[in-house]
């Protein structure tokens, strides 16, 4: 299985695929519950640190799937 730091990667390097299809869905551990991330909304990936442009930093490890136009392309 590809890792989520290479899909991530892939889906902003890939000519073929278009970031705005696709959303991070990660643990919320206040809430106990999947939050979704539209991946436009990621400035970059520090080390294993997901970097959000509002500058909110979340562990790689959180997301737990990943989808492309409502449809599961990955999962932890």
């Amino acid at each position: 299985m590809i890792s989520i730091k290479e899909l991530l990667n892939k889906i902003k390097w890939d000519k073929e695929l278009n970031p705005k299809e696709y959303s991070l869905f990660l643990f919320d551990r206040v809430s106990s519950e999947l939050k979704e991330i539209k991946y436009l909304d990621i400035a970059g990936i520090e080390d294993d640190f997901l970097v959000l442009k509002d500058e909110t930093n979340i562990p790689l490890h959180r997301i737990k799937e990943v989808r492309r136009n409502n449809k599961l392309v990955w999962e932890r």
